[in-house]
Order: C-alpha cells, then structure tokens, then sequence
C-alpha cells in the first residue's frame, strides 16, 4: 500500500488563508482549501474525495500542486495556452509576402494555386521558418501580412453537357 499523500504542517497565516478562502465566491478556490485543510489534519486523499463528493485523483493533484506551488494553489490559474515562439520573424516578412503572390511552379511544385499546407512546405523548404509550420499557422502569418486567403476551387463542372462548348465559344 502507498504512503498516503499529505502535505506538510501549515503555519498560522498558512491556515489562516485557508480558512478565508473557504468563504470565497470561487467555488475552484472553496473546494482547494477544503481538501488542503483536510489533508492538514491528517485525512486520506480517498476519505477527502468521498467527503467531497469528488474524485481521489483530482485531490491528489491538489496536493502535488501545493507541494510544487506553494499557498497560492488554492486560487484558479488561467487555461489561456501560454504564448509560443513566434515561427516567423520580421526579417523574412517580405520574401514570405513575394512567395505568396509567385506560383507554385517555381518552386518546383505541379499545382497551380497555393494552399496553406503547400505554402507552409515551400517556407520551410526555402528557410523562411525554423521548423515546418502547419497551415493554421500560416494562414494567422499571412492574416499579419494583411493577405488575404481564401481556399481554391478545383474541379468545379457543371451537369451541363454543353458547358465545355459554350465556354470555349465565349473564349474563341
């Protein structure tokens, strides 16, 4: 059997903190200090879950939380993703803005209309980023540009069986 997960003893301000949180109007902030002064007192992490009607998982990570964090644990952190690096730099903004507006073909490539995947490709391949990039990050580079992009429509025909003659009588 495991050693049961408990956290250290609490100070005075320590567990005074907590008991002023359990009178927040955030119920993540409430239901952490619950489980921190109940684990303070000498309760079991499956004892806490079932008193709190939770899981014994999530009290655990509580806990571990505490251990790592500290005190200010028991208030909730944002689930905004951190920033990334930025993939593209300034220094490369207008070979990528002359790439977009050149065609395919001159990279070697048998299509005619860029798409953001194959754009993303020929960046990579041209070392206008330091990794591949995948088309949603393209498209956002290309919306900083100020281009403006919008999917091709390959392969549209008409049911009409005239059609074809019809557009080359209109182009001849």
């Amino acid at each position: 059997m495991q050693t049961p997960l408990l956290i250290r003893l609490l100070t005075a301000d320590a567990r005074e903190t907590l008991e002023a949180g359990l009178r927040s109007a955030e119920a993540l902030t409430v239901r952490r200090c619950q489980m921190l002064l109940a684990s303070a007192e000498g309760q079991h992490s499956t004892t806490m879950a079932r008193h709190l009607r939770g899981h014994d998982q999530t009290v655990r990570h509580a806990l571990h939380a505490i251990h790592q964090r500290g005190i200010r644990t028991r208030q909730p952190t944002s689930s905004r993703p951190h920033r990334p690096k930025a993939v593209f730099d300034t220094q490369r903004r207008e070979r990528r803005r002359a790439l977009w507006h050149q065609r395919p073909r001159l990279y070697g490539r048998s299509t005619r209309g860029w798409t953001l995947a194959l754009a993303a490709e020929v960046s990579d391949a041209q070392g206008l980023t330091s990794r591949q990039v995948s088309g949603e990050a393209m498209r956002l580079a290309l919306k900083r540009l100020g281009v403006r992009w919008k999917r091709a429509n390959h392969g549209l025909t008409s049911p009409d069986p005239a059609d074809l003659r019809k557009h080359n009588g209109a182009t001849a």
